[in-house]
């Protein structure tokens, strides 16, 4: 992500009340895993350091799961119920953002790379970059 430019890109919940806007690239390179939260919630999304989401409105209106380490923050929106944005496991210093919440006409194209997070401690071990993409440029 070093060296690819960064578009800005708004998002949100299905019903509005959560708005957030992200510097990502335009190209995004989402993980598509098979956790079990993530299996059932056909998680994909997108890793980004933390200041590169901005929360525009909607503080109030989220809340958080967690389970098993507690390390991931699962956020949705109490209204509606959509994951815009969490803190992933892998990347607690990043967000992972879900590309279907983006708004039409900042995205050129998806790169899906599968993550396998039912044997979360193998897969990171085998890609330690994933824990760089929640890092600075």
């Amino acid at each position: 992500m070093a060296d690819e430019k960064l578009v800005k890109h708004k998002g949100g919940c299905h019903c509005g009340k959560v708005r957030f806007e992200v510097m990502a690239p335009a190209i995004l390179h989402v993980y598509d895993c098979n956790c079990s939260i993530c299996k059932k919630k056909q998680n994909k999304h997108f890793i980004v350091p933390k200041d590169h989401l901005t929360l525009l409105e909607g503080k109030d209106n989220l809340t958080c799961y967690t389970f098993n380490t507690h390390a991931a923050k699962h956020l949705f929106c109490k209204t509606c119920g959509v994951q815009s944005f969490y803190v992933p496991r892998s990347n607690p210093d990043g967000y992972g953002v879900m590309p279907h919440c983006l708004d039409e006409g900042t995205v050129e194209d998806v790169e899906v790379e599968d993550c396998d997070g039912q044997n979360w401690e193998k897969f990171i071990a085998e890609n330690p970059g994933i824990k760089e993409r929640s890092k600075k440029e």
